[in-house]
């Protein structure tokens, strides 16, 4: 039985005397005081994501994009304050200037001054585009500002999401390439799908016999689909991915064997299994889904290899939907193989 487990940023200083500041690496998202998000990691993510079909767990691990080229989203935009919190921000500044500066781009704080001559006096400042009056206060909707994927904060692409803090109306999106449409918000939860430990069936389980068939074969009940839903509750933005097992890759870990079929992809069953499992009698016969070993191992077992391609679509809000690269997660087993021939059972 081969076991297959599934495969901050920066505070910132640019305040009034405009220097750079270090700030701790990324980890655990962190905020502001009072509940509010202004102070918040580059990679706070407002984003909630929540698994709503498939097995989780500590055995559950993710998946790798088949595409080596393809990667999730490396910023967009997300609601990140009230106009009360934004006040309430910058009032705080006002009663104590050494305190926290307010990032206004993921790289990016102001102080005191910018913040009040900017979002309070309506000044627009270092190009930054029109000023507002009063923070906003009495309309319906949210200051806006970049969020970094913590996966790709190394990235340059990074760097995309650094316009300066923004006012959305309620209930719409930017009209921005890195605003959080349901495609980006489908990418996201791409790298949250967590699938979860699979058994795979050998017969032999860890010795085989040269010019003897190994049978490999999953269960309908081990493979499941899993989904996770990304959304984005203040901008009324959801997308759910789904991933769905559709084939088993087998490697015999050596050029002297033979797979069954040659490619060694099993597809799935029309029940949703993979493969047939062994039974009394049939060690004669070619397997559905198997190895056949030519060579005898030799003090150095063969590592066999066994992988799920897992299928990923989306759909999402207003009736959008796509697809995206399969992923996949691999595994190895230790295969020794005999030179006597016998009979499996």
């Amino acid at each position: 039985m081969v076991a297959l487990l599934a495969s901050g940023t920066e505070s910132y200083g640019y305040g009034e005397g405009h220097d750079r500041a270090p700030g701790p690496s990324a980890g655990t998202p962190s905020g502001g005081a009072s509940g509010s998000t202004l102070t918040a990691l580059a990679t706070a993510s407002r984003i909630k994501v929540t698994q709503t079909k498939g097995s989780s767990g500590t055995s559950a691990k993710p998946l790798a994009p088949v595409d080596p080229n393809w990667s999730p989203p490396a910023c967009w935009y997300e609601p990140v304050s009230t106009p009360q919190q934004l006040k309430d921000a910058v009032d705080r500044l006002k009663k104590n200037p050494n305190g926290h500066l307010v990032p206004v781009t993921p790289t990016l704080s102001w102080g005191e001054q910018l913040m009040v001559d900017h979002y309070e006096k309506g000044t627009a400042k270092n190009g930054s585009g029109a000023g507002y009056e009063n923070y906003n206060l009495g309309k319906d909707g949210m200051f806006w500002r970049g969020v970094i994927n913590p996966n790709r904060r190394n990235d340059i692409a990074s760097a995309d999401c650094e316009r300066t803090m923004f006012w959305q109306n309620a209930r719409t999106l930017p009209d921005d390439k890195h605003a959080p449409t349901p495609d980006v918000l489908a990418a996201y939860a791409y790298n949250r799908i967590d699938v979860p430990q699979t058994q795979v069936e050998l017969k032999p389980a860890v010795k085989s016999t040269v010019n003897a068939p190994t049978w490999v074969w999953l269960d309908e009940a081990d493979f499941q689909e899993v989904k996770v839903r990304a959304e984005l509750p203040e901008a009324g933005v959801w997308a759910e991915t789904t991933a769905k097992p559709i084939a088993l890759h087998v490697g015999p870990g050596t050029s002297d064997a033979e797979t069954h079929p040659s490619s060694g992809d099993c597809v799935i069953n029309d029940d949703g299994s993979i493969g047939a499992p062994y039974a009394s009698g049939e060690a004669g016969k070619t397997p559905p889904c198997g190895i056949t070993y030519l060579r005898a191992t030799n003090g150095r077992p063969y590592r066999l290899k066994a992988s799920i391609t897992w299928q990923i679509s989306w759909e999402g809000s207003g009736g959008s939907r796509g697809d995206l690269p399969d992923g996949t997660f691999e595994t190895t087993q230790d295969m020794a193989v005999q030179e006597i021939q016998s009979v499996n059972r």
